[in-house]
């Protein structure tokens, strides 16, 4: 049901193998931005009145926002560039690192290989621009 008649070949088990490399990726910033969350700062929401929905929502979330952010950049980036991953496990769709291989390796178009590099870095520039906008290097 899931990965069809092999999980090895599907679409899902590529996202499995990302999720299960990539991982550490993104726990370490979180977790580092949730060390550096004073506790004072959860227990005053506490005696506020703030149930743990909002204290997370309105205290712990915006205060671990530059480590989210890290890590989604790290795992993001890492994911887009990825050509080993996708040939082993994937389904014969390329990704656009398989793309970018194929295209310079066997091909030697380099010019259309180059053409697709780009692809990632304007995806990487416009996710750093909106995050920038949203104020999520402040704390850094």
């Amino acid at each position: 049901i899931v990965g069809g008649n092999s999980l090895s070949v599907s679409f899902p088990g590529t996202l499995i193998v990302f999720v299960y490399v990539w991982l550490p990726f993104m726990i370490l910033p979180v977790q580092a931005a949730l060390e550096r969350v004073p506790g004072n700062l959860v227990e005053a929401s506490s005696d506020l009145g703030a149930s743990p929905g909002q204290t997370f929502r309105n205290v712990l979330f915006p205060l671990a926002l530059p480590g989210i952010v890290a890590g989604s950049i790290f795992t993001f980036s890492l994911t887009l560039g990825d050509y080993i991953i996708p040939q082993i496990i994937g389904t014969s769709r390329l990704f656009i690192g398989q793309a970018v291989y194929s295209q310079q390796g066997t091909a030697g178009n380099i010019p259309l290989a180059a053409a697709f590099t780009v692809v990632p870095i304007v995806i990487m520039g416009f996710y750093l621009w909106g995050a920038k906008r949203m104020g999520a290097f402040d704390a850094l």
